[in-house]
């Protein structure tokens, strides 16, 4: 979805052929699969899972409009999430009482637009503040609301419900398009339609003059105020906008869950919603939905099947940082770019030493942290993998731990060194 048109003369402007490819193709083939899943009859637990992907997808695309687009490193992101989704929570309780009024009439299903209007809010009164700074001042800042809005959400028990939290029954209010809102079936259908609307607003919004202006603040904000434009103000309306999405994304996880508690406005989600932007790639505008569809896979289903999930979450994202800073969407869009220069038989050639080499030393740091772990946890569990019975105290364990490491790192050696011999 990248398009660099504007930076482009005339006559090498993209045709309508190559527009369509680029912004219309992208979002019709998204729609055609959140339309294609529910014919495959997914099981409860697909479906909940699939409703907490399209949540992080939209709570991810709301914090790279400040990250990548707007180059604002925020440690409090969570707070605008939060918020929206206590709003929307606040209203699915009114709506409940059903005394009449504005809420008796107000579907279940709109409560997003609740948290959205919440985010926007939340996002316009700590904004103003806070954007008049920009670099480590902002992410500061940003912290210590973060820490401020956490520790009133246990305060303030009637607003938030204390450590309880505070709960709601979506099956309530009038219906929209049939659906009770019971089903898990009916709350795919809503997560899909809010995460289309707020994925096909979040890209609208970066072909849009702020958006661009946004872009050109990061940047360069000496050049922006020198035509004109106030990089303090685009901060804040983008500040705002962020907000408002990510306000969004609680509305949608508060019918989800139908329970909302302080821990939603804490560090912890605000380090999630992070990882998921910049593992994904904040360079692309799929990055965060690429990052968003690993974490929250890593979290559900890893951490099913080992204790060290997070550890791994952790080395993964080292390795981004470190190797490949557009994240996970650079690589796929790097792979793409040379199967088109090359062919698929010289993009394999390109790949064939580094990827057997990462593998090995991938089975070789997982058989260490496997057994590292269970030996750690007090418990006297043996990693078994295939029948193998593997301690730290066995010889066998320490030479699958050593061999595919060295072997990984003499195949990257030779990689390297070979490139250097063709170069020369």
């Amino acid at each position: 979805m990248t398009d660099h048109s504007s930076t482009l003369p005339k006559n090498l402007a993209p045709t309508g052929k190559e527009k369509f490819r680029a912004r219309i193709l992208p979002l019709l083939i998204m729609v055609l699969i959140l339309a294609v899943i529910p014919m495959f009859s997914p099981s409860r637990t697909a479906y909940s899972l699939l409703a907490a992907v399209g949540i992080n997808i939209v709570f991810a695309l709301s914090y790279n409009m400040l990250l990548g687009r707007g180059g604002l490193l925020s440690f409090g992101h969570a707070v605008y999430f939060g918020l929206g989704g206590y709003g929307a929570m606040h209203a699915m309780r009114a709506i409940e009482l059903g005394e009449g009024g504005f809420w008796a009439s107000f579907p279940i299903f709109g409560l997003p637009i609740i948290g959205f209007a919440c985010g926007a809010l939340a996002g316009a009164i700590i904004g103003w503040p806070s954007c008049r700074r920009s670099g480590t001042p902002f992410a500061m800042i940003s912290l210590g609301v973060a820490e401020l809005i956490a520790a009133a959400g246990f305060m303030f028990a009637s607003i938030f419900g204390g450590e309880e939290g505070i709960t709601g029954d979506r099956m309530n209010g009038p219906e929209l398009f049939g659906l009770s809102m019971g089903p898990l079936s009916d709350i795919y259908i809503f997560i899909a339609f809010w995460t289309f609307v707020g994925t096909a607003s979040m890209y609208a919004f970066t072909r849009t003059p702020l958006g661009k202006l946004s872009e050109a603040t990061r940047d360069n904000p000496e050049r922006v105020q020198f035509i004109g434009f106030s990089p303090v103000r685009i901060r804040f309306m983008v500040f705002i906008f962020a907000g408002a999405f990510a306000g969004m994304a609680g509305g949608m996880a508060a019918v989800n869950y139908e329970i909302f508690t302080p821990d939603s406005l804490s560090l912890n989600p605000s380090g999630f919603v992070l990882l998921m932007a910049y593992i994904g790639g904040i360079r692309y505008f799929p990055g965060p939905i690429v990052g968003a569809i690993v974490l929250t896979l890593m979290q559900s289903m890893l951490s099913d099947f080992t204790e060290a999930w997070l550890l791994y979450l952790g080395i993964l994202f080292i390795l981004i940082v470190t190797f490949a800073p557009a994240g996970l969407s650079g690589i796929l869009y790097s792979i793409g770019a040379t199967v088109r220069q090359t062919g698929l038989v010289g993009a394999i050639s390109q790949v064939k030493i580094k990827l057997p080499a990462s593998v090995l030393i991938f089975m070789g740091t997982l058989i260490l942290i496997e057994t590292s772990t269970r030996m750690s946890n007090g418990y006297g569990e043996v990693f078994e993998p295939f029948g193998l019975s593997l301690s730290l105290g066995s010889p066998l364990t320490w030479f699958l731990i050593a061999g595919p490491i060295i072997a990984g790192v003499a195949l990257l050696w030779k990689a390297k060194t070979d490139a250097q011999g063709d170069q020369a």
